[in-house]
């Protein structure tokens, strides 16, 4: 009897030893992911050849061996077969709902010639109704192959738009959204088609600029905030095409690898548009997303109230965007000297630089990151000021701020070091230099685009981390173009030999962690993602190929296979 008892006890034994070494509460993969190059932008281990999540976080990385022991029946499994994967990318800025209205109404991305947006004009005036608005974006002047014969500083005039669309009226806004084009319904509609009968010669608003000929008459074009006098009269979005429009942004970065976005200010009723797609779990991008600080209201009233930093990591606003001059392609960035090309010239102070200093102390004073848009270096450098002016006044509240510029496109060489020394991330688009650099010249002549045009190696060096991105719709959101550029200093179409300034190419490493790791920096979200490393979010874009390996030339073939958001497979490409 005791014998058997013995047995018995040892037996219970045994089985409480193997059930403690097989581990019951043993964590299990909902995902194993091997077979290929995997690249974590974590400095510890920079590749790894297997990566398991569970739900929505990642909870090992490393040999595919030790991988294989957190693998179980419901495991799925996703082999590479050679493909390449990296964190998911991040958009570092861009306009959410301007990609998904681009996808909506007239996209002019691809014109190359004042005919082209004529002939896209009047394939949309034979299905819309009379009167109804027809509106687009992103025609570029300085990118067409040619140039109309009548020309006011460069800009085409309205006539031809006119005639073909002499009942709709039609506002197309330049790539960069810091001009627009209208026909005369349109400015007629404004009140400005007989601007000449009073003898004005030059009209102008706080701000911006409507273009006239010499006669005082307007050619169509507006530039900066002279473009109110004719989207004032534009009617508004519904709420029907707002979705549609939100649902075709997520589309298109799902299928471009984004998995998050920084949105480059938004107003109160994109706010509450978001909460409700996040509600109706539609949000499939993490957004984060920066007020717009047109409306000084809703500024304060969230100031008030205080960040909104989301536990789901879906959706969080704590900072603020500041437009505070134009871009360069219409003649709007804001220099310390006159345009080489058209003299006397400067550019425009779009917002003022006493509101960037009150904004700047206000950010400070309730936790929210200041992101302002610079392109020209006196923007650049008046914006460095009151940053300067603000963390010198509540020193005590400016130890982690991450105050933003938006582009820093064109800094005067004395400004490059002051990002450092202030802490100040600048949130540069790779793929702008690509689009204009060959005519950004003209602009700024020789001199000022060797010194200070698009300096991301001085700035790295610095110790500063470059936020990449595409600036989408000015640009597509596709971010390989924009990668390409930053370690080619080309253009898309390969020229010149050697890149543009190539001293200040990126390496490969410094591209991908500024679509990647050094972008979730720039959101105060780099303990969450933006690498491959255990306990963060299981966000992750596969490739065709090897995107660090693969000859410069061939950079641009590569395509996103796969895009995993959250744990889940939101996107494959189409066979």
């Amino acid at each position: 009897m005791k014998f058997r008892f013995f047995k018995f006890y040892s037996l219970l034994i045994l089985v409480f030893l193997f059930l403690s070494c097989t581990n019951p509460n043993k964590e299990y993969a909902s995902m194993l992911i091997y077979g290929g190059t995997i690249y974590t932008v974590d400095s510890t281990t920079p590749t790894v050849e297997a990566v398991a999540t569970k739900g929505n976080k990642i909870i090992f990385t490393g040999s595919l061996k030790e991988a294989e022991k957190f693998k179980n029946n419901e495991t799925k499994l996703i082999d590479l077969k050679g493909k390449t994967m990296t964190p998911g990318l991040i958009e570092g800025h861009g306009h959410f709902m301007g990609l998904g209205y681009n996808e909506l109404n007239l996209d002019l991305m691809s014109t190359t010639s004042y005919q082209d947006i004529v002939d896209a004009v009047a394939e949309r005036v034979k299905t819309a109704k009379p009167g109804e608005w027809i509106t687009g974006r992103g025609w570029h002047q300085s990118k067409w192959d040619s140039m109309p014969a009548e020309t006011v500083h460069g800009f085409q005039t309205h006539y031809l738009l006119s005639e073909i669309s002499p009942d709709n009226p039609v506002y197309l806004r330049h790539a960069s959204g810091h001009a627009g084009f209208a026909n005369e319904k349109a400015m007629e509609i404004a009140g400005l088609v007989n601007l000449s009968l009073d003898g004005v010669k030059k009209y102008e608003v706080e701000g911006g600029e409507v273009l006239v000929d010499a006669l005082g008459r307007p050619t169509g074009v507006f530039n900066e905030r002279a473009q109110t006098l004719i989207t004032q009269h534009i009617p508004d979005r519904t709420p029907e095409s707002d979705i549609k429009a939100f649902e075709l942004a997520v589309e298109a970065c799902q299928k471009n690898g984004i998995t998050s976005f920084h949105d480059a200010g938004i107003p109160k009723e994109t706010i509450e548009l978001y909460k409700k797609m996040k509600a109706d779990g539609k949000m499939n991008t993490r957004i984060y997303a920066m007020l717009t600080g047109w409306d000084k209201d809703l500024l304060n009233e969230w100031f008030e109230k205080g960040t909104m930093v989301d536990e789901d990591h879906l959706f969080t606003i704590r900072s603020v965007k500041l437009n505070c001059d134009g871009a360069l392609g219409s003649r709007g960035a804001w220099l310390l000297e006159p345009y080489s090309d058209r003299p006397n010239h400067f550019g425009h102070e779009t917002l003022p630089m006493e509101f960037v200093k009150e904004t700047a102390l206000n950010g400070l004073k309730h936790g929210f990151q200041v992101c302002s848009h610079a392109i020209g270096d006196r923007a650049n450098r008046e914006i460095l000021d009151r940053y300067e002016i603000a963390f010198n006044e509540i020193p005590e509240s400016a130890n982690d701020h991450r105050f933003r510029i938006e582009h820093a496109q064109h800094l005067h060489p004395e400004d490059i070091p002051r990002f450092a020394e202030l802490s100040v991330i600048p949130a540069m688009q790779a793929v702008h230099m690509s689009s204009d650099r060959p005519w950004a010249i003209d602009r700024l002549g020789e001199k000022r685009i060797k010194e200070g045009a698009y300096m991301w190696q001085d700035l790295l060096q610095s110790g500063v981390a470059i936020v990449n991105g595409t600036d989408v719709p000015v640009e597509p959101l596709n971010p390989i173009p924009s990668f390409y550029a930053s370690v080619s200093r080309k253009t898309l179409k390969g020229t010149p030999e050697g890149g543009y300034e190539p001293e200040q190419k990126m390496t490969r490493e410094q591209a991908l962690k500024s679509y990647t790791l050094d972008a979730a920096f720039g959101a105060f979200e780099e303990d969450i993602k933006g690498s491959i490393s255990v306990g963060k979010l299981a966000d992750f874009t596969i490739y065709n190929q090897d995107i660090m390996t693969v000859a410069e030339d061939k950079i641009l073939d590569t395509k996103v296979m796969m895009t995993i958001f959250n744990g889940d497979i939101v996107y494959t490409l189409p066979k």
